[in-house]
C-alpha cells in the first residue's frame, strides 16, 4: 500500500471516529442530562452549561475582572516604560500593582506569603552560595505540606487576638496559588546559587546554533541560562518575580533569570502583530470550549459519577471527552496569563504547544502538558539528580514530587507512581531503538507498524493513568478494569486500541511533514 493512499484511509477513519464521538455524545447528553451535576442555564441556543469543573467555572465567572486588572495593569506598565524605567524601576512599579491585586485576592492572607517569602530570601542569601543550598528545599517543602495539613493558616490559630482576620481572607485560598510561589522561591534560590560559580553555558554557541538568537532576538533558553549581576538578586525584584500579577495564578512558570533578564529589556521574539494573533486564537478556542460545555457535558457525567452506570464505549466516550476537557480547560487557563504577561514584555515559557491528541509516547505528552513545569523540573531537579545517568531513579523522585505539589491526595500519588511504571518501559524501549539501526525496507516498515502498536499501548495507558489521578481516583481502577474486561467491553477495548493505532499512524505523518517542512526552509 503506497502512503498516499495508507494516508486517505487513515484521514478518513479518524473523520468516522470523530463524527461517531461528536454524535453518540449528543445522544448521552440529551438522555441524561437530567441527572446530572454542575449544568446551569447556557446562552448557547438556551441549553444547559456544564460549569461543574469548579477550577474553570471560577475562571470564567472573574474573566471580566480578570481582564480589567490586565488591562489597568498593562497601561500602568506601558506608561512606566515610556518614561525610561529600567529593572529596579518597573520592579517596584509591578510590585504595587500586584501588591494590590494579592490585596483583593487573599485579603490580610498576604501577610502570610510576605513572610514566608521574607524567610526564603533571607535563607537564600545566608546559605545560598555554600553546600547548605540543599536546605532551601527542605524550608520550601516544609512550607509545601503545612499550607495545605493548616487549610492555609486560620489567624485564629495564633490566639483570639488574631481571629478577627480571618474575616478578611479575600476571594481566592492562597495556600493554592502559593504552590506556584514555592517554585518560584526554589528558581530564585538556585539562579542565585548557580551564578556564584562558573557558568558552562556557552553564550557564543548557543546563538550561532538558535534561529532566534542568531537573527537578533533572544530565545528562552539564553534569558535562563546566562548569569546575572549581582544586583538583580535584590529583595525588590525578588518579591516582584513571586508576585508578578500576570503569572501569579496558575503559571506558565518562568525562571527568576529568565524574568529578571527581561525587566531591563521587554521580550523581542514575539512582534507585536504575533502576539495580538495569538490573543485571537485564544477568543476562538474559547468558543470552542463554550461549545463543548453546552452539548456534551462530559466533566459533569465523571462528577455525578452517572457514567459508571452506562455501556463501556459510553464510558470510554465520557472518559475520553473528559481528558480533552481538561486539556482545554488548562490550555485557555495558561495561554490567558501568558497572553497577559507578553503584552507586558516578559515572555515565559508555552504551556500544551502540543494537543493532547497529537502525542504517542509518554515523553513528549510531559513535554507537551504543563511544558513550563516540566522546564523547571529538568533544571532544577531531573540535571541536579543525575540527568540521564539515574534516569530510571528520577522519574520516581520527580513525580512524586510532582503529585505532592499538586495536592496531597492517594489518588495523585497513584497516578504518579503509574505514571512511573508505564514510563520504565519506554525508557528501556527507546535506549534499545536509539542503538538499533534499521537499513531494509522491509525493517523499516515494521519498526513503523510496532511504533503504531506501542503508541497505542502507551495512549491507553496515558488515558488510565489521567483517569485514575483526576477523576476516578485509586479506588476506581477496579471498576475501570471490570468494564472492559468483560465480555460487553472487550469489543470497545478493541476498537479503541484500533482507533489509537490510527492515531498514532497519523501522528507519524504529521511529525513526517513538520520535518520536511523544516529542510526545505
Amino acid at each position: 500500500m503506497t502512503s498516499s493512499v495508507e494516508l486517505t484511509l487513515l484521514i478518513v477513519y479518524a473523520l468516522s471516529f470523530y463524527l461517531f464521538i461528536i454524535h453518540r455524545s449528543l445522544q448521552i447528553a440529551r438522555d441524561h442530562y437530567p441527572k446530572l451535576y454542575g449544568l446551569r442555564s447556557g446562552w448557547i441556543f438556551h441549553r444547559f452549561n456544564d460549569v461543574s469543573d469548579a477550577q474553570w467555572r471560577n475562571f470564567r465567572g472573574n474573566l471580566m475582572i480578570l481582564t480589567l486588572v490586565f488591562g489597568i495593569f498593562t497601561l500602568v506598565a506601558t506608561s512606566c516604560r515610556k518614561y525610561g524605567l529600567k529593572a529596579k524601576g518597573m520592579a517596584v512599579v509591578w510590585l504595587m500593582v500586584s501588591l494590590v491585586y494579592l490585596t483583593y485576592l487573599h485579603g490580610a492572607c498576604v501577610l502570610y506569603i510576605l513572610f514566608i517569602a521574607s524567610a526564603n530570601f533571607l535563607l537564600v542569601k545566608i546559605c545560598g552560595r555554600t553546600k547548605f543550598v540543599f536546605l532551601l528545599w527542605i524550608f520550601n517543602l516544609t512550607f509545601l505540606i503545612c499550607n495545605r495539613v493548616y487549610e492555609g493558616y486560620p489567624f485564629s490559630l495564633f490566639g483570639q487576638n488574631w481571629a478577627y482576620l480571618d474575616n478578611y481572607r479575600g476571594t481566592f485560598r492562597w495556600h493554592i496559588c502559593f504552590n506556584f510561589v514555592i517554585l518560584r522561591m526554589i528558581s530564585f534560590g538556585y539562579d542565585y546559587h548557580w551564578a556564584y560559580y562558573s557558568n558552562r553555558f556557552d553564550k557564543e554557541k548557543h546563538i550561532q546554533r538558535c534561529n532566534n538568537c542568531s537573527s537578533g532576538r533572544t530565545c528562552y533558553q539564553l534569558l535562563q541560562e546566562r548569569s546575572l549581576e549581582n544586583d538583580k538578586f535584590s529583595f525588590t525584584i525578588y518579591l516582584c518575580y513571586l508576585i508578578y500579577a500576570p503569572l501569579y495564578i496558575a503559571g506558565p512558570i518562568v525562571s527568576f533569570n529568565a524574568f529578571a533578564s527581561q525587566l531591563d529589556t521587554p521580550q523581542k521574539t514575539h512582534s507585536l502583530k504575533k502576539v495580538v494573533w495569538y490573543g485571537l486564537r485564544w477568543i476562538f478556542s474559547l468558543m470552542l470550549m463554550e461549545s463543548m460545555t453546552h452539548f456534551f457535558y462530559y466533566n459533569a457525567f465523571a462528577i455525578s459519577g452517572t457514567w459508571k452506570y452506562l455501556s463501556p464505549l459510553d464510558i470510554f466516550i465520557i472518559g475520553y471527552g473528559v481528558l480533552n476537557f481538561m486539556w482545554l480547560k488548562f490550555f485557555l487557563l495558561w495561554r490567558y496569563f501568558r497572553f497577559w504577561s507578553l503584552i507586558n514584555g516578559i515572555e515565559a515559557p508555552e504551556n500544551m504547544p502540543r494537543c493532547i491528541n497529537n502525542c504517542h509516547n509518554l515523553e513528549s505528552f510531559w513535554r507537551n502538558w504543563h511544558a513550563s513545569f516540566n522546564k523547571w523540573l529538568v533544571r532544577y531537579m531531573y540535571i541536579p539528580l543525575g540527568g540521564t545517568q539515574t534516569k530510571l531513579l528520577n522519574v520516581w523522585v520527580i513525580f512524586t514530587f510532582v503529585a505532592v505539589w499538586h495536592d496531597l491526595e492517594w489518588k495523585l500519588l497513584s497516578w504518579a507512581w503509574l505514571t512511573c511504571i508505564f514510563f520504565i518501559p519506554e525508557m528501556i524501549v527507546k535506549s534499545t531503538t536509539n542503538n538499533l539501526k534499521v537499513e531494509s525496507s522491509f525493517g523499516k516498515f515494521l519498526y513503523r507498524e510496532l511504533s503504531a502498536v506501542a503508541g497505542a499501548v502507551t495512549i491507553t495507558c496515558l488515558m488510565v493513568a489521567n483517569l485514575v489521578g483526576f477523576v476516578i481516583g485509586s479506588s476506581g481502577i477496579n471498576w475501570l478494569l471490570s468494564k472492559f474486561l468483560q465480555k460487553e467491553g472487550l469489543p470497545t477495548l478493541g476498537g479503541m486500541f484500533i482507533t489509537f493505532y490510527v492515531g498514532t499512524k497519523l501522528m507519524f505523518y504529521i511529525s513526517d511533514a513538520k520535518k520536511k517542512h523544516i529542510h526545505s526552509r
